[in-house]
């Protein structure tokens, strides 16, 4: 498996909507989450996008100059840039931080957003942009020459890359998206087929249908990875206990405004995580809102996009994570509030107990030498036999 951590560019709290708990967002706070994924045993982090985040591009490049392994998962935006140009940005990143760049190809989903970013095309036509964008993309960054295109959309005349990107034939491309025209997108070009946190047997169906439409009218074979966030404890009672915890401040009115919002979305996705429950005001606790065995869908009362978590102890967190895994889904992209604890509680209780890639094999890092406070200033937690002698000496 391949598990990833976040980058909170949007904010962080240690409760869900509200200012309480609130964390000040600035280079010192990403600096520490960053830190923490490069050190921790985690694959690397996915930074979200739109206008109510930093810009993940940005974001990233000052994160890549302070980190040494960990992997970038950062937006291009069919639409918004050209493919030309997003394919010298993602070279120019995949170089300078040694093949640290991954590309999340998001379409957007958000008719009023991407109206203020200038974009006035509707759902099925920004999938046909990214279809052809990804086309130049693709063959620019795959140095065949100079690439003319011209199609409905998009057209280009002698674009080309000069300074190739470090991994070949270039950086993986990860997507999500749930409509027809997102399953074709994903078919004809990417690596990974990302969904959101949805129950094992809507999962099972989605990743079928984009796995037999790959092979059937492409050829190509896709990898699968998994959007959620996470609430591992050391036992049930803890983790249900801080799930309820994170929504306790919510009022009525917060979670209307926002289930308001995020319904003029047409992204299927979207709308397809906002089924999962039904939303009122006297329905905001874990028996509602455990939509599957250890899958909470809290965080989706008032956050767009991702909006279920992994809820549970070690031993059924895992469980979960393995269900999943039998579907073919070997990259997890978790995150969790706040963001620091979380990814420490993750790797500490949750990553010991998984196979994991975490693309350093052969490399010991200091944060494997894992002892515990030395005890009496004299012995090892882990090498210490407290026979009866030991005890009586220590006394």
């Amino acid at each position: 498996m391949k598990v990833f951590w976040f980058i909170p560019t949007h904010g962080d709290s240690r409760y869900l909507g509200t200012s309480r708990g609130g964390r000040v967002l600035d280079l010192g706070y990403l600096q520490q989450v960053a830190s923490a994924v490069d050190n921790l045993g985690f694959y690397g982090a996915l930074l979200p996008t739109g206008r109510s985040c930093e810009d993940a591009w940005v974001t990233a490049s000052f994160l890549a100059a302070n980190t040494k392994r960990m992997r970038f998962l950062v937006a291009v935006r069919p639409g918004l840039v050209s493919p030309t140009l997003a394919a010298r940005m993602a070279a120019t990143f995949d170089r300078l931080s040694n093949g640290r760049i991954l590309i999340n190809v998001v379409t957007g989903g958000d008719p009023v957003e991407l109206a203020g970013d200038g974009l006035f095309v509707d759902h099925d036509t920004r999938y046909k942009v990214t279809d052809e964008f990804l086309t130049i993309w693709r063959s620019v960054l795959a140095n065949e020459g100079e690439v003319n295109f011209e199609g409905e959309q998009l057209q280009v005349r002698g674009a080309k890359v000069l300074f190739p990107a470090v991994q070949t034939p270039y950086p993986p491309l990860y997507f999500g998206g749930s409509s027809d025209g997102a399953i074709d997108v994903a078919a004809k070009h990417v690596d990974y087929y990302l969904s959101w946190g949805e129950p094992p047997d809507q999962v099972k169906e989605k990743l079928t249908k984009a796995r037999n439409y790959a092979y059937a009218k492409y050829g190509r074979t896709l990898k699968f990875g998994i959007r959620l966030h996470i609430i591992v404890r050391e036992t049930e009672e803890e983790a249900w206990r801080d799930a309820d915890r994170l929504i306790s401040r919510l009022t009525d009115n917060t979670v209307a405004v926002a289930q308001q919002t995020m319904a003029r979305q047409d992204s299927v996705g979207q709308q397809r995580m906002l089924a999962l429950h039904k939303l009122t005001g006297a329905k905001r606790s874990r028996k509602d809102l455990e939509i599957s065995p250890n899958l909470w869908a809290g965080v989706g009362l008032v956050r767009s996009g991702a909006g279920t978590a992994l809820v549970g102890s070690v031993e059924n967190v895992v469980k979960r994570m393995k269900e999943y895994a039998e579907l073919g889904i070997d990259t997890f992209i978790f995150s969790g509030y706040p963001h620091l604890e979380e990814a420490y509680r993750t790797a500490e209780l949750l990553l010991p107990n998984l196979s994991l890639d975490d693309g350093d094999k052969g490399r010991e890092l200091a944060a494997d030498f894992s002892p515990g406070e030395v005890i009496a200033n004299e012995f090892s937690p882990g090498g210490v036999n407290f026979t009866t002698e030991t005890r009586s000496s220590q006394s």
